[in-house]
């Protein structure tokens, strides 16, 4: 596994919505963004620091309009915060490398599947196709996929 930190040049290379979601905690329109819908097998890594953050294996279609995931594919990648903004008592998840706002954990995920509920702004993420993991060397990844192809 790689070392994952937050690295100045891709800051500096953020989209302004990129920006404003990672390095300013903000949420991206619900249905408008790149990733709500996506079906594609593959990773979401942080878009600042590249740690792997969720697997296309544990996305489900929640509905809300925001990628959502049942679980992180390594929790040790994932920071939980309180978060107290807007009156309301929510927790944050931020990349634990990256310190990047990724989106809020909620309870009302599928209850087979935990309960959980990982809503993700995908101006946080970038995503690797499947076939595209081990030339972007996430190739210990891979076996994510083939097992669930296999089950």
């Amino acid at each position: 596994m790689g070392t994952y930190a937050k690295n100045p040049d891709a800051v500096e290379q953020l989209t302004p919505e990129q920006y404003r979601v990672t390095q300013q905690c903000g949420t991206e329109p619900a249905f408008q963004n790149e990733f709500w819908d996506n079906k594609q097998a593959g990773l979401y890594v942080d878009v600042v620091s590249g740690e792997p953050l969720f697997a296309s294996i544990h996305k489900f279609d929640s509905g809300t309009g925001w990628p959502s995931f049942t679980v992180p594919i390594d929790p040790a990648n994932v920071v939980e915060k309180t978060d107290n903004t807007y009156g309301m008592v929510r927790t944050e998840v931020r990349s634990a490398n990256g310190d990047s706002h990724l989106g809020h954990v909620f309870p009302d995920g599928p209850r087979e599947q935990g309960g959980l509920r990982y809503c993700i702004n995908s101006a946080a993420l970038r995503f690797i196709p499947v076939e595209e993991l081990e030339a972007a060397g996430y190739g210990e990844f891979a076996s994510l996929f083939t097992e669930e192809a296999s089950s």
